[in-house]
């Protein structure tokens, strides 16, 4: 977006993912990726001469042999999957591939709509063959594109889709909202969407927790909200934090109304007022204090390569006197709003303007507790909410 390209994804939608494994296929991958004969034969067994009924209120059916798939359920299975589709962005040459487990995106970017089309109809055409000849099966019905880019640039396209065909001379279906890995993703990356969801998702779990609050004792409401409702919200909120504030608004007020439930106070009762009492923090530090910590592990190398990449040290030129003693992070140079609203800027920026003694914290639970005591000023609000 900061280019001024548009970007087209193709999620992927296996059908049947792990149960469609092909045994031969996947011991084969195994051996080609270092394993040894003998643990070879150690992984040859388990995954062969395994069998399979149905039994419902006594009766069973007749054993039937698994001939394909890893079993699901073990620890092991999500992992041999892995391995098995890890050779999946080889035929990707072109474009970008994100795997997590059978969730699998492939994206590129290009400075308009007939040269995207081209290259994901190129790659979508590869990952086909590479399906085929994995033996794994393709749900085209639940397989979507999506057109991602600024507003502006969506605006100027006469339709705003792409075209994908499939072997079967269908077309791909092209979504304008989609729910990937938890979160809903919009054109604009705007997470509008992403809000309004996670909204409609809260607010009738509130209901209902209202209609038997006389059930509930004070420590029971607080624990509920704690563990039932806030783990929801904060899913993902160093990613979301970038939404307009017209967005975020509603997260707030929601938030406030899940404090009077733990508080059981009325409605005029002050925002402020509940977070004390709860001795909660507001949203806007809970998102500081989270993207905060993703940096702190990045530094400490407890976060993937992929992640470090997007937070490198600031040149040693940009070091000023007072800022010596702890680390800066670089802040790339971008112009419009929708790239300054990344990751890639906001986490660093945020890190850098934090005090020294923040920064250079000996751990990541030293740093939370910092960061909380940092932020706990007093409240400035001028409106009741």
């Amino acid at each position: 977006m900061e280019q001024g390209n548009l970007t087209g994804a193709i999620f992927l939608d296996f059908a049947k993912a792990f149960d469609t494994v092909d045994h031969g296929i996947l011991l084969e991958k195994l051996k080609n990726s270092g394993i040894g004969d003998r643990t070879l034969t150690w992984f040859q067994s388990y995954v062969s001469d395994r069998s399979h009924y149905v039994s419902i209120s006594g009766s069973s059916s007749l054993l039937l042999p698994v001939t394909c798939g890893v079993p699901q359920g073990s620890i092991l299975g999500p992992l041999l999957f892995t391995i098995f589709i890890n050779d999946l962005p080889n035929v990707c040459k072109a474009s970008t591939v994100h795997m997590y487990a059978d969730d699998t995106v492939i994206y590129t970017s290009k400075p308009n709509l007939p040269q995207l089309e081209a290259v994901l109809q190129e790659q979508f055409t590869e990952v086909e063959k590479w399906i085929k000849n994995n033996k794994l099966f393709l749900n085209t019905d639940k397989t979507v594109t999506m057109l991602f880019g600024t507003a502006p640039k969506l605006h100027k396209l006469q339709n705003p889709h792409l075209c994908v065909g499939t072997k079967s001379n269908g077309t791909l279906t092209t979504v304008t909202s989609l729910k990937y890995l938890g979160m809903w993703l919009d054109p604009n990356l705007s997470f509008g969407p992403h809000i309004e969801k996670l909204s409609s998702k809260l607010y009738p779990k509130l209901g209902a927790l209202y209609r038997n609050k006389s059930c509930l004792s004070p420590a029971v409401r607080k624990q509920i909200v704690q563990q039932m409702l806030m783990p929801a919200i904060d899913y993902g909120d160093v990613v979301y934090a970038a939404a307009p504030q017209t967005h975020l608004h509603k997260l707030t007020t929601l938030y406030n109304s899940l404090c009077r439930f733990a508080l059981q106070c009325n409605y005029m009762t002050h925002h402020c007022d509940m977070l004390k009492e709860l001795n909660w923090p507001s949203l806007e530090s809970r998102r500081t204090l989270h993207l905060s910590s993703l940096v702190f592990k990045s530094i400490s190398g407890k976060l993937p390569p992929y992640l470090n990449r997007l937070l490198p040290p600031a040149a040693p030129s940009s070091y000023n006197l007072r800022s010596r003693t702890s680390t800066l992070l670089a802040i790339p140079q971008y112009k419009k709003t929708v790239a300054r609203s990344s990751f890639s800027y906001r986490a660093p920026q945020l890190w850098n303007n934090l005090p020294d003694t923040i920064k250079s914290s000996p751990s990541l639970k030293s740093l939370k507790s910092s960061i909380l005591t940092y932020l706990n000023t007093e409240c400035t609000c001028k409106h009741v909410t």
